[in-house]
């Protein structure tokens, strides 16, 4: 299995993904109202993919990100939709796919991620309710299931209001004004060198398998 980053010919099939693991109706969710219209972040869209019998490439997972605004001025990054083809959920493909893409996010200046998702799965990767408790949606949505995460300490201190569309995005793929240097990003550094944390955004690298192996800047090998 290789996971690498999104390419245009991967498209058609990540749909078909994403129809079979929410089915048709996923559109209509609050989240896609902050999609809609807006260019995802290709630097953080991951694929995993697997070879039929004939070498012709499976996706069997995927995950996207996109730019979102808290109230008038805190910029963050909306994580969504992830997903895992059936017969590798429970494989902790899904957890690789969040670990890779947020080390990707801290080596390019991100500094906050939320999403909408079930909290006793991700807070394992540091995401909490507290974060988001003076944040409102544009739409329904059982508010216990927005979390965010803090890439940079106090990122979202002080960040309320309604979330919706960026007003500017076309720095999506550089550094954000104040936030941490790349020290990694597409230039083969393992994980460990991209920053040095502890506690529970420690897990972002303590799980990663040693025997993978780098390919443009992305851990890659079989799973």
């Amino acid at each position: 299995m290789i996971i690498t980053v999104e390419e245009p010919k991967h498209a058609a099939a990540i749909e078909a993904l994403l129809d079979a693991s929410f089915g048709p109706d996923r559109f209509t969710k609050t989240a896609y109202r902050l999609r809609d219209g807006v260019d995802s972040i290709p630097a953080l869209n991951l694929v995993a993919i697997e070879h039929d019998e004939h070498g012709r490439e499976v996706v069997v997972g995927t995950i996207r990100y996109w730019p979102i605004q808290v109230g008038d001025t805190t910029q963050s990054i909306l994580l969504g939709p992830i997903a895992v083809a059936a017969h590798l959920q429970g494989s902790g493909l899904g957890s690789k796919l969040i670990r890779m893409s947020l080390n990707k996010a801290v080596a390019l200046g991100h500094q906050s991620v939320i999403l909408v998702g079930d909290a006793p799965y991700y807070e394992r990767f540091g995401f909490s309710r507290a974060l988001t408790l003076g944040m409102e949606m544009p739409g329904p949505v059982d508010m216990n299931r927005l979390l965010a995460l803090e890439l940079v300490d106090g990122a979202l201190a002080g960040a309320t209001g309604m979330i919706g569309q960026p007003l500017r995005t076309d720095t999506l793929d550089r550094p954000m004004a104040g936030s941490a240097p790349v020290l990694g990003g597409d230039t083969g550094a393992p994980f460990g060198m991209l920053f040095n944390r502890t506690g529970t955004e420690r897990v972002w690298t303590d799980r990663v398998r040693t025997d993978w192996f780098w390919h443009g800047g992305l851990q890659a090998g079989a799973a």
